[in-house]
């Protein structure tokens, strides 16, 4: 809190001492105006934006963890497919975003799609290394007693897995937003689609630097919103599995 008080102060007294323009940036008390002047439009912005980035993070763990086990269970698919997990990864996001708006239409249903993409990576690479790191000696045991492969899934590896699979899910709730967000820019030139990139894009437009950051502080607030339900989610109803490995 005190580190925040002295940003804002600093930028408060930055803006006073070289008289910059409202338009170039201004003061924190403006863009609080502008918050409440645009109340209803940043509410109904961070409702949408969320909800792409809820849906987009849920199917991205859902695909994400199927991968993991089907890579985990077989060394030769691991290789032949993992590199193009990665390369959902390097492929920058703005490049892709308009050939997926030309296949799907300027709909959520592409906002979700870009979300998947952008977080799709963590959860595959850190629920691949949680069903690949078992205990050796607990390993061993499982093949003494001849258990079968889905028994040594199901009751050995996913359980110790958990714990990775919320690390990566935490990792991704940031990158939901940004997803969700950067396909906004393109979706809402086409469409009366109402999230924050929609509303960051307009107001950029018009040159409302006040109600532009003001939308900026709406998405970080979000962001942490749900970085923060996944942290809930994993101390509380998982917390039989996190709890060791954390």
């Amino acid at each position: 809190m005190a580190v925040a008080v002295v940003a804002l102060v600093s930028w408060e007294g930055i803006v006073a001492v070289f008289e910059l323009p409202k338009a170039l940036l201004p003061t924190p008390r403006q863009c609080w105006h502008a918050a409440v002047e645009h109340r209803r439009a940043l509410i109904q912005g961070t409702f949408s934006t969320g909800l792409a980035a809820i849906v987009g993070l849920s199917a991205a763990v859902a695909l994400g963890a199927l991968l993991a086990v089907l890579f985990s269970q077989s060394r030769k698919l691991r290789l032949a497919l993992f590199p193009y997990v990665i390369l959902l990864q390097t492929v920058p996001i703005v490049a892709v975003a308009p050939l997926l708006i030309i296949w799907s239409g300027y709909t959520f249903r592409t906002v979700v799609i870009v979300t998947v993409i952008v977080c799709l990576f963590p959860i595959v690479n850190s629920v691949t290394t949680g069903l690949l790191s078992v205990n050796r000696d607990t390993s061993d045991l499982f093949r003494l007693y001849g258990a079968t492969r889905i028994k040594r899934l199901t009751r050995l590896q996913i359980p110790s897995a958990v714990g990775h699979l919320m690390l990566g899910t935490k990792t991704s709730a940031g990158l939901a937003v940004i997803g969700a967000i950067v396909a906004e820019f393109f979706v809402g030139n086409g469409t009366n689609y109402d999230g924050l990139g929609t509303l960051m894009t307009g107001w950029q437009a018009l040159t409302k630097t006040d109600a532009l950051i003001s939308a900026l502080f709406a998405s970080a607030l979000l962001g942490l919103a749900l970085f923060a339900l996944v942290h809930l989610i994993s101390v509380t109803v998982l917390r039989r599995w996190t709890q060791s490995s954390q």
